[in-house]
């Protein structure tokens, strides 16, 4: 991968008891010492070959709202503000000067047009598109530093992080490019897994490393997933032209077939630009 520019150009349900041993091997490259942990997850069905998908570059206006956490609840409801790439089920997607920003975080519910609270110290964003197999997402991201709220005290995970081959809230990837504790971490979220609640799900940490990129500046994140022929995916985060974690997931399950793409935030406020996902191009098109 080509190292990344210095600035941003201008605009443009499975419970517990499916979890059985296996084994997920992580390695951080460049900043971190990566992690193991013991797992699997049963899936009847063989995995199917992955085809390349049409480029997804979605564009913002010069401001407004664009959707939120309010249109998820209600979607037919005639004041909800529905965007034809994004679903928000937490918090407010903005359009400013050509970027998406979270607004300022704060913890009031958003009503239909997010004038009063952004509700966005619970951001999350993903497509409403759900074919990203062997994906590289790109962004140019500013992050804010963390703050508080009566409902969002300080944890270790605020900040802001990449969402890959997202099925539902239970089941995804998470790659995490900035976190209040300065940490980097990819993990994979499983439903029941964790919690006593077994509709929740719960994050398993393949790799972690240390990385603390600025605030209040522009950074090149970029975050990819990739079918190896072994059966695994291998997953990758680069920041600012390096790679700073990578991780392989031996025994992914559903996660080998595509999923939605997004972003998340915590306890922080998010400005991100010329959002890409495009077809990995050294994943293989066929096993």
């Amino acid at each position: 991968m080509s190292n990344a520019p210095a600035h941003p150009p201008e605009g443009r349900g499975i419970s517990r008891r499916t979890l059985i041993g296996g084994l997920l091997v992580a390695t951080a490259a460049v900043t971190g010492t990566g992690t193991a942990m013991f797992m699997k997850m049963n899936e009847e069905e063989s995995p199917k070959p992955t085809t390349p998908f049409d480029p997804f570059e979605p564009t913002f206006g010069k401001e407004g709202l664009v959707t939120n956490a309010f249109a998820f609840v209600h979607p037919d409801n005639p004041h909800s503000k529905r965007s034809r790439d994004w679903v928000t089920t937490s918090g407010s997607l903005f359009a400013k000067d050509g970027a998406g920003w979270t607004g300022v975080p704060d913890a009031g519910n958003t009503g239909p047009d997010s004038a009063r609270h952004t509700e966005s110290a619970v951001f999350r964003l993903v497509t409403r598109r759900r074919d990203f197999g062997p994906v590289e997402v790109s962004a140019w991201v500013r992050l804010e530093p963390p703050v508080t709220t009566r409902r969002t005290p300080a944890r270790d995970w605020d900040g802001g992080h990449v969402w890959l081959r997202y099925h539902s809230p239970q089941e995804l990837y998470a790659l995490s490019f900035r976190r209040r504790d300065d940490v980097v971490v990819i993990k994979r979220k499983i439903p029941g897994f964790g919690p006593e609640d077994e509709d929740s799900g719960g994050y398993a940490t393949l790799a972690e490393g240390r990385h603390a990129l600025s605030y209040g500046a522009w950074h090149h994140v970029v975050a990819s997933a990739v079918n190896l022929p072994s059966g695994s995916v291998r997953l990758r985060l680069d920041i600012d032209g390096k790679t700073v974690l990578t991780g392989e997931d031996r025994t992914p399950g559903p996660l080998r077939r595509p999923g939605g793409v997004g972003l998340r935030a915590d306890n922080t406020e998010l400005l991100f630009r010329d959002f890409r996902a495009l077809p990995e191009p050294s994943a293989p098109t066929s096993e």
